[in-house]
Order: C-alpha cells, then structure tokens, then sequence
C-alpha cells in the first residue's frame, strides 16, 4: 500500500475519543502558556507529580514502555530467521525495584495490576510492547488490555513491528506490520500521529520509531500545539538533549551512518549518510519551542532519565520487561500558591 494511500485510512480511522471532556469547553478551550505561568513538578522515584496552573481536575497516567513480550507459536514459524535473536533477549530480566527474577510476561500482568489498583485515567504505552510482530504476543496483551476496562492509548516502537533481517526500508516494514498485525492495538486511531483529550490535557502521540518525523506528522504536531491545551508528548525515541547518546536518536546531531554501530546486529536499514531529515530537526525545534507543552513520556534506552530542555521535562522511563513504569500525575495548583510559583 502507498504510503499516501495508507495515511489517508489511517485519517479516517481516527476520529478520536474524548473523555471526561465537556463540549462548550471544546469548542473554546483555554490557553495554556507554562513559559509565563509555569508548572512545577515533584519526582519521587517512579511518581512524578506536576501542579497545573491551567487544570481543574486531576489527571493520571501510567506510562509503560519497552515490555519487550516474545511469546510465539505455530504461526510464527515461518518467520523465525527473522525473530530468533529477540525471542531470546528478555526471557529472563530482574525486577527494577525487587532485584528479584522476573520476565516480560509476568512484569506486565503486574504493571496492569498497579494501573488497576491506583484507577489511573489512562495507560500509555510508547513501543517495543512485542519484540517482534508476533501474532500470538500481540493477541495476548490485547486480551489483557481489552479486560482491564481502562483507556489505552499505544504507539509503536521499533522492535513492534521488526523482524530482523527481512527485506524492505524501515519506513516500508513499519507501515507493513502495523497493517498486518498492530493495527489492532490503535482502536481505530491513526497509528503514526493521534491526539486525545482527557479531562483537559491534550495526549499527542507521534510514531518516531525509526527515529524519523515525516511532514505529516510535523503538521499534525503544530496543529496539536494551536489548540493551546496543556500537552503530553509520547514517543519511543527519545529527542536529543546536550551530551546525550544516539539512543536519544531523534534530531540528535550524529545520527547518521557513520556512527550506526547496530545496523549489521540488528539486520536492518543503515541509517542515512546525510542525517536526519530536516522536518526531523524542525520538529526536534518546534517541541522545545512549545509553550503549552508539560512533557515528553519517551523510553527506548532501558534506564529512567529526565532532562529538562527550554524549560520542558523529558522522562524516560525504566524498561517493563523488568517491571518498571512511571505513574505520572497532574494535578491542579492550589490558588493559594499561584502567586508564589506562577
């Protein structure tokens, strides 16, 4: 399917679902603007708590990333010389908290658990769910998911959808699996740029898992920013801040292929000789440039970070293979400290 074709269904596909969400305040929605009347944050190891100028009611969100589930069968024959390696990477990992053993399966039973006992608004989960496109893994956290009865909202990463070693750019083998076996997982939504509205913040999430931005999905972006709600970005890659490594890969500088040291291991597409794409460094710009942005939920690197760029936050958050998740919570700032912190 050409990718202009594929856009298009995808669109139609994603007419959005907004919760909690009252429509007078839709159709005028306020202004939020954190460089004037900033928000502040308070982390304690894996709950961040913000204090919003600009919300009138709570809002939580458990972010999971990098569950990494291998779980195969009969139908995932034919394609096993392209997901030996990773169906052998997390059999086994130990639990971020406890040390003790655990594996991707039982860490992410657990993890829906907590999302469940904490009733959190809604889980996001930002790629590399699957390490490879296996039918029987995806239809197992579908079930899983679907039974826990709390609002999901997924982007792909860039195991999701790659089986290593098989033919094809990465822009053609992410548009093939997600047609083919994730699409499921975006309820109707379109998988490479949606947005959703809960209870006044503005959840955005842009499919970067190839570490590139398309126009498109810089359009949609500036489009999400001129609504003027308060923000969430999700993405799996990470965008580059000072000194950081090329796993923070998107509109980092030395992203090209001289410095892709991975490309032979994992079996996939060399990453250009010229860089990243420009509409890849604008929208790197356009992100930190955000007035209405609280922050960017990212993993990809396995290891919980957060850097601070212009004034917006990027969390990373511990990989779910081993259990880990962030429980990040926005609450409204008490009128009493708006004229102390604001």
């Amino acid at each position: 399917m050409k990718r202009r074709h594929f856009f298009q269904k995808a669109g139609a596909l994603s007419a959005g679902i907004a919760l909690g969400i009252d429509e007078t305040l839709q159709a005028s929605p306020p202004t939020a603007d954190f460089k004037t009347q900033p928000f502040t944050i308070g982390i304690n190891d894996y709950n961040i708590n913000y204090h919003v100028p600009h919300l009138d009611q709570s809002v939580s969100i458990l972010h999971v990333t990098d569950t990494h589930l291998w779980r195969d069968d009969e139908r995932g024959k034919p394609y096993r010389q392209y997901s030996k390696r990773m169906a052998g990477a997390y059999n086994e990992t130990k639990h971020f908290l406890t040390g003790e053993t655990t594996n991707p399966e039982e860490a992410f039973e657990a993890t829906l658990a907590v999302a469940k006992e904490a009733k959190v608004d809604v889980i996001t989960l930002t790629g590399d769910l699957f390490s490879f496109p296996s039918e029987a893994a995806i239809e197992w956290a579908l079930e899983r998911l679907e039974a826990l009865d709390i609002p999901y909202y997924y982007s792909s990463g860039n195991h999701d959808w790659h089986y290593e070693g098989m033919d094809g750019s990465l822009h053609e083998l992410r548009e093939t699996w997600i047609r083919k076996r994730l699409l499921p997982l975006y309820k109707g939504r379109n998988p490479f740029m949606y947005a959703e509205e809960v209870k006044g913040i503005n959840l955005v999430n842009i499919d970067n898992s190839y570490y590139e931005i398309l126009p498109e999905q810089l359009k949609f972006y500036e489009e999400q920013v001129r609504k003027g709600l308060p923000m969430v970005l999700m993405m799996h890659i990470p965008l580059y801040a000072p000194a950081r490594s090329l796993g923070y890969g998107c509109g980092h500088p030395d992203y090209n292929a001289a410095n892709d040291r991975n490309f032979e291991l994992e079996r996939r597409q060399r990453w250009p000789n010229e860089g990243h794409s420009q509409t890849t460094m604008d929208f790197h710009q356009a992100v930190f440039e955000s007035p209405n942005l609280l922050g960017v939920l990212a993993g990809h690197i396995h290891r919980q970070t957060v850097d601070w760029v212009k004034g917006i936050p990027q969390f990373l958050t511990p990989p779910n293979a081993a259990g880990g998740y962030l429980k990040v919570n926005f609450h409204p700032m008490n009128r009493q400290d708006r004229p102390k912190f604001t």
